[in-house]
This record gives C-alpha cells, structure tokens and sequence, in this order.
C-alpha cells in the first residue's frame, strides 16, 4: 500500500483515541485517504483534526464503541498508542465478524500486566520477579521479600497511573493505594527493582514471525516521574550482543502471548549485569511516536503497516525489512512551565533546524500545566535525525530551546 492508493478511498477505520499517542497513526491514515472516525472523550483532542468524522466517547466505553462501530460500518477497528482498548478494539471486532490483527484472547493478555507476566513465567520469559496483592499487608510481605527499593504498579494500568518506585517501607502505603485507586480489579503488584538501562523493542510480526525494527534507549525523567521518557534515541548504545539478547526477549515475549500477527512494543530492562529482562508487552504501536522513528531511521512504516493490519490484510515481509536512512535518530519530549497555557512560540525557527523533521506541539491555549508525574504531562515532542543517536539528541535539544511556552500561574494547586 501506498499513501492514497485508490482502493484506501472510502474505507473506513476506527481509531480509538485522538490524543497525542494517536497523532501519527491518525495522520498516516488521512495521507490514504481513509474515512476515518476518531474516538475519544475529550472534545479537543489534537488528532481530531485528522478525522472526518469525531466521536466523543471514551476509547473505555466498549458499548458505546460497538454500537459506534456498527453504525458507521467500519472494515477495520485499531487501538494505537494506548492499551486498554487494545482488547476493547479486539472484543469489538470479534463481535461484528470484522477481520483483526489478533484475537480478543491475546489482547486480553497485553492489556493485564498479571496475566501477561503469568503467561511469561510459563513459557520461561526472562522478567523481573514479582508477587501479585489485593492490599497492604500482602504488599508488605512481598516488599520484604523482594527487597527494597521495589516498584508497585496497577496491573491493568499505563502511562504511570498507579505506579510508584518505593525505596523505603514508611513509603510503601502511599504506594499501594495508589495502585489501587488505578486499578481496575482491586489488586497491584509489587515487581523488584531492576537497576540498569531501559530499551524498547519496536516490532512488527508476520504470520508467527517476529521481525525486529528499532532498538532505542529510553532517557528518563528524574523522580518523581518516574517512568516517564523525556527522550528515545536510537541506535541503542547497548553492546550488540546485549542487543541480541533483548531482541530474543522481546520475540519470546511476544510468542508466548500469541502476537502472530500486527506491531508490539516492549520494554525491556537491562541489568548493569545479567540477562535483559521484559518489563512488559504491548500489542501496538508505541505511544511515544515510534512508528515516526522507525520511519526516518530504518525506513518501515508502522503507522501503515499497523493500518493494514487493522484491515486484515496481508503483510508482503519486504515491508518489515529494515532498511537504514539515518545514522543516528530521537524523539525528544517537550516539557512546559507549570500553569495556564497562553501561547507557544518559536516553532518556525525550530523547524528549519537541521535534523528536524518533525514537531508536536500537545495542547491548546488554556490548557493547564502541572508538575511533571505522567507522560501524559508532556507537552510535545520534536522528531530528530543526525550522524548518532547523541547528535540526533543534541540537534533536538538545540530546536526546544528555540520552543517557548507562554504561561500563566494559577491560583490553585495542579494535581
């Protein structure tokens, strides 16, 4: 497929969410000349833009997306960016007989973290250990035992909803009801620490075989946002025999979650010594712009072949042969001042920058700022080639310099 083959014209595609994970997918899809309904429940968000038709809905209301489904006669439903209506996209598509990347039962395993990290232990998955816990004094009986610090998470949760690294038991508390305010089945898990390098494995598979495109490193914000990128390069800067071994982590993952067909995404951790461990899987395209990376950098379009999928269309594999464009290539996050949004400048400048290929900006005037805790906090993000992964990162660093949020303090706390 190519952007606006003739036979795309007038098929439709539900997108389910419109926010800043799904930009690239929605743009992708408007370039095809898809019809292209868009779901989400906030009125403004940025990818609407690319649709031709908005639903305001929450991408969670698996009613309300079926019926939506069935009357605007789509041919193909897909959840990028986000996970759980991932297995809402799969259900739904199960339901009305429409063809489907993977089946309601695999989404159902992406999408819990237990049950995803269950499945991992039976088919020997290298992952972090971790105890499952419906509440605080099993939660500090599994601290105890894992050892401090350790991290608690929601296990049905994402983008850091729930999540928290604990270093010391007077903390732990916090932890756990955060976790289980997040969380959807009123339990949480307690995982160790694993100190070291994060890298993302960005794939894409084809009857039953996984095919590896981006390894990128995964540049973290300092606590307490903890888990939030700031920043993806790529190539990795992990030895190519570690890389190796994270690729066969992220392929053994993905077969023991029966992901035979469409992208994934997995995050994987790196001790400073030992064997890469999968911290988890995700049957979807990054939400971080991924797909856009792995387009400048290897020349394989996610964003298509995730669509494609979403079709039920077969996927010729010179397609996912990698194929390099580019030396060295980022995303780089945008973070703003806290308070009310007036104005973003500099945008123009930063754009004829060397390297740049593309900038996001998140929000509108008037939305407001909080302190960073979620990544959902950021701003915007800015697409970076170079001769390196550094030089990529430092062309982008020069081009947000350049990038000036306008704000105005607010008269109350944002949470």
């Amino acid at each position: 497929m190519v952007d606006g083959d003739p036979q795309d014209r007038g098929r439709r595609l539900l997108v389910l969410g419109a926010g800043p994970a799904q930009l690239g997918l929605l743009a992708a899809a408007r370039r095809r000349e898809l019809y292209v309904i868009a779901a989400d429940r906030d009125p403004s968000a940025p990818g609407f833009r690319h649709a031709d038709r908005r639903a305001i809905v929450s991408v969670e209301d698996e009613q309300g997306i079926e019926r939506l489904a069935a009357a605007e006669r789509v041919r193909g439903i897909v959840a990028p960016g986000i996970d759980w209506p991932v297995a809402i996209a799969a259900r739904v598509a199960s339901r009305l007989a429409l063809a489907h990347a993977i089946s309601p039962e695999t989404a159902g395993l992406c999408t819990s973290k237990l049950q995803q990290r269950e499945r991992f232990a039976e088919a020997g998955v290298p992952q972090p250990e971790f105890v499952a816990c419906r509440g605080i004094d099993e939660a500090r009986r599994a601290a105890e035992q894992l050892g401090y610090p350790c991290v608690v998470k929601a296990p049905d949760r994402q983008g850091q909803r729930g999540l928290s690294l604990v270093e010391s038991p007077d903390r732990l508390e916090i932890a756990v009801e955060r976790a289980l305010d997040a969380s959807r089945t009123a339990s949480l898990l307690v995982e160790r620490q694993v100190a070291g390098t994060e890298v993302t494995v960005n794939a894409f598979s084809v009857a039953g075989t996984f095919f590896p495109l981006t390894i990128t490193d995964r540049h973290l914000a300092a606590p307490p946002a903890f888990g939030v990128a700031l920043a993806h390069s790529w190539p990795s800067t992990l030895e190519p025999r570690t890389i190796a071994m994270a690729i066969d982590a992220a392929r053994k993952a993905a077969a023991a979650v029966e992901v035979r067909d469409g992208p994934t995404y997995t995050q994987v951790l790196v001790p400073e010594s030992g064997t890469p461990l999968v911290g988890e899987l995700a049957a979807r395209v990054g939400g971080g712009h991924d797909a856009e990376l792995c387009r400048v950098a290897v020349g394989v379009d996610l964003n298509a072949l995730t669509i494609d999928a979403a079709f039920g269309e077969r996927i010729a594999r010179q397609r996912v042969a990698p194929t390099a464009r580019a030396d060295g290539a980022c995303i780089r996050f945008l973070v703003a001042p806290e308070g009310e949004l007036r104005t973003v400048s500099g945008l123009e400048e930063a754009h004829g920058r060397e390297g740049i290929h593309g900038i996001r900006i998140y929000r509108r005037p008037g939305h407001v700022f909080g302190p960073l805790r979620r990544g959902s906090d950021r701003a915007g993000a800015i697409l970076a080639t170079g001769e390196s992964a550094d030089d990529a990162l430092e062309r982008a660093d020069e081009a947000a310099r350049l990038i000036r949020f306008d704000v105005a303090r607010v008269g109350t706390e944002v949470a």
